[in-house]
């Protein structure tokens, strides 16, 4: 099981440097988890940057792999891990994601290099 954060997406999404790497993580779509925050950014971003029509198709993308709502468990593993690794709340939601589902996290964030479950491209 794999985690994709929004910056890997957006790196796999716009055919960055690092989406080769991303592509081979990428082979079953039913073992990618998405959180609901990163289904939020990357639409956001890619709407902003590259228009409606690209961000609705990476979310069909998105919506191929595992969706991940927040709810309050998780909400609070998230505030957990927010103050065990002093990250922001999104990067927190993301890892404790990952976390509860046993997923590693794939991404171009270095402030996932704290994260023993990430592995920062």
């Amino acid at each position: 099981m794999i985690l994709l954060d929004s910056s890997a997406w957006i790196e796999f999404l716009t055919d960055g440097p690092a989406a080769p790497r991303i592509a081979k993580e990428m082979s079953s779509p039913s073992q990618i988890l998405t959180p609901t925050l990163v289904l939020y950014e990357v639409y956001k971003k890619l709407k902003r940057e590259r228009g409606e029509e690209a961000a609705l198709s990476a979310v069909a993308q998105l919506n191929q792999t595992r969706i991940v709502p927040l709810d309050d468990s998780l909400a609070l593993g998230a505030a957990d891990i927010s103050l065990a690794f002093a990250l922001p709340m999104a990067d927190s939601i993301i890892a404790a994601t990952a976390k509860v589902h046993e997923a590693k996290i794939l991404t171009l964030d270095n402030d996932f290099r704290k994260i023993p479950w990430a592995e920062v491209l």
